[in-house]
């Protein structure tokens, strides 16, 4: 089937909203979205996302919401999502985002400080999290429920589900046939479009006001950031709580016209993957870490045969990759044999990762091993590095195709620019740096300067080309008693390239020596105590098994023979609590919080350091 012609937006509308309206009209029929229910695929048109979003639009009004209020939702990734987000946008609503994996009193937080008038919520499990703390949000209203199971005869004037919400707005439609045109063409560039709640890391966590402009800025550089066209496939499953996942399953197909693809559940995604076969992927460190480890234990577990043919293709990969980093033009037998190993022996391994079609993959919010980078573009897959925050909107920097180096995350598209403090920390300004922290003008005044420029904490190097290296955060950099700075997150990203290392957490500040605490990988460290018959009840045991402790403290000694002395983990221990979002350890996007994990694991650290530790 021939690809659908790519439809172009000259000048682009100066807000998202407006954008949206004119992308329904200029190809209403083409699918839109496609979510797996039930283990089918149904596919969603442009016009169809549009009637959506516009009966969402009216039911606000008719609800009383208006310009400046804010509408929250509290779900997995799924079509609804984004018609309540760009309804509410056509309507100069806030939109904001709930991650479900918040606890009560989180979710309690984040619908008083943003001031919510209404939030959407998935099912039975998140609505209760509502009821629990209706009382402590003074501003919030009402709550629609997506999905009714359970909640049958159930009653309360505050509740309602998606069909009797979208029922509210009929009336107020056939009312005011040009409401919605007529708010989308009244909502101003400079006004507040959503709020992104950062993960705190540091701290409870702040709403960073993302304005129209700044999303719209975005989108007009989408085509040299994430070069896809009408048609092509992506797939949606990082929460649309993220800002990154916003522009990439919410934002950018509007001008891209890519189909978005919603994964059934995180435990179907490798099953999703495979049957969508995207275009591009975005997504961060550890699901490509994760596809690496997945890679490397099934040959593991191969022929020698095979075993052979896989390290061959992937050690001919690095040389003809490594070649054109060069600038140098591979042979013609090597350019041959690269092709037929390609599509004979790596061929395979793609389509079992759900990658058979790809043409670039994206990875950013966290930094990652070049190992990583270097692995997949041997596989056959154009991995770039990109850089960006909440504040930006998104990407700040990203490789170009084609002109990838490794170990850098890019230089700017046009239009941002990037500069470096005497300190080293990095300085974005542009269109896209956000308007501030919601009702916190001290911590806004902090991150933005008088000149405009955003200080984002991190700390990087450029190169004569522009490109940025990411070398650590600013706060983050230790100086061990010798007086030797060391970047931990470098040597974290190293010891998470490790299929069996989940996450680490560095220690070394004012210390004599470098240690670790690790977070294992449940899935793959389980797997190999059952193959060697190593015996253990739980989570805590499995950490405290011998042969486990041997496995780490073997991935850590591979670590180690490629770092510099001052660098190496001399001591480890692993964190025998199975840690999920909920804990306080980590932040919903299950990033460990290192001042937290620091406090938490005082004693374990300390020990470490005792004599004899």
């Amino acid at each position: 089937m021939a690809a659908a012609p790519t439809v172009r937006f000259d000048p682009l509308p100066p807000t998202p909203a407006a954008l949206f309206w004119r992308r329904v009209a200029a190809t209403p029929e083409r699918p839109a979205l496609r979510e797996k229910r039930r283990g089918l695929w149904r596919a969603i048109a442009w016009r169809d996302y549009g009637a959506k979003a516009r009966r969402v639009a009216h039911s606000l009004a008719a609800l009383g919401l208006a310009r400046g209020d804010v509408s929250s939702v509290l779900s997995e990734n799924r079509p609804e999502w984004l018609f309540c987000d760009l309804g509410a946008q056509s309507i100069g609503v806030i939109g904001n985002g709930i991650y479900t994996t918040s606890s009560a009193s989180q979710v309690a937080y984040i619908l008083k400080d943003s001031r919510s008038r209404i939030v959407f919520v998935e099912n039975e499990e998140q609505l209760d999290k509502i009821l629990t703390v209706r009382d402590a949000c003074p501003d919030l209203r009402h709550a629609v429920v997506f999905e009714t199971e359970g909640l049958r005869g159930f009653s309360d004037p505050m509740v309602m589900t998606f069909a009797e919400f979208l029922e509210r707005g009929a009336a107020h439609e056939a009312a005011h046939p040009r409401f919605v045109e007529d708010e989308v063409a009244r909502t101003k560039p400079d006004e507040i479009a959503i709020l992104i709640y950062t993960s705190g890391t540091t701290g409870p966590p702040k709403a960073a006001m993302i304005r129209h402009a700044n999303v719209a800025g975005q989108i007009g550089r989408a085509h040299v950031m994430t070069p896809l066209v009408d048609g092509d496939r992506t797939l949606s499953f990082l929460p649309l709580c993220h800002v990154a996942e916003r522009m990439s399953a919410v934002f950018n197909p509007l001008i891209l016209g890519n189909t978005v693809h919603f994964a059934e559940s995180a435990d179907t995604l490798l099953e999703d993957m495979r049957a969508v076969q995207p275009d591009a992927l975005f997504a961060p460190p550890r699901t490509w870490e994760k596809m690496h480890a997945l890679v490397t234990l099934a040959i593991a577990d191969g022929t020698p045969l095979q075993k052979r043919a896989y390290a061959w293709a992937i050690r001919l990969g690095r040389r003809v990759e490594e070649a054109r980093d060069r600038g140098a033009v591979p042979g013609t037998l090597t350019r041959l044999m690269r092709a037929a190993t390609s599509s004979l022996v790596l061929g395979n391994l793609r389509r079992f990762l759900g990658l058979g079609r790809i043409r670039f993959g994206m990875t950013g919010a966290a930094p990652v091993a070049p190992e990583i980078i270097a692995w997949f573009r041997a596989l056959g897959i154009d991995l770039r590095e990109a850089y960006g925050l909440t504040e930006s909107c998104g990407l700040a920097t990203v490789n170009p195709l084609g002109r990838n180096r490794v170990g850098t995350v890019g230089p700017p598209p046009p239009g941002i620019e990037i500069g470096l403090a005497e300190t080293g920390e990095i300085l974005i300004r542009g269109d896209n740096v956000f308007a501030g922290y919601l009702a916190k003008p001290d911590e806004t005044a902090a991150a933005i300067d008088a000149q405009g420029w955003l200080h984002t904490g991190d700390v990087g190097a450029l190169d004569p080309d522009g490109y940025l290296r990411i070398t650590d955060r600013l706060k983050d950099v230790m100086i061990t008693a010798g007086g030797k700075n060391v970047t931990p997150s470098e040597i974290e990203n190293q010891l998470k390239a490790s299929a069996y290392i989940a996450d680490a957490v560095v220690i070394g500040d004012k210390r004599p020596f470098l240690s670790a605490l690790i977070m294992i990988d449940l899935e793959n460290v389980a797997r190999f105590a059952q193959d060697r018959r190593v015996p253990f009840t739980n989570y805590a045991s499995l950490c405290a098994a011998e042969a486990v402790q041997d496995l780490i403290r073997r991935e850590i000694e591979a670590v180690n023979a490629k770092l510099a002395r001052v660098e190496t983990i001399k001591k480890f221990r692993l964190i025998d609590v199975l840690l999920t979002p909920e804990d306080e350890e980590l932040t919903p996007t299950m990033k460990l919080k290192r001042k937290v994990v620091a406090q938490k694991y005082a004693a374990l650290i300390e020990g470490m350091y005792a004599s004899g530790g």
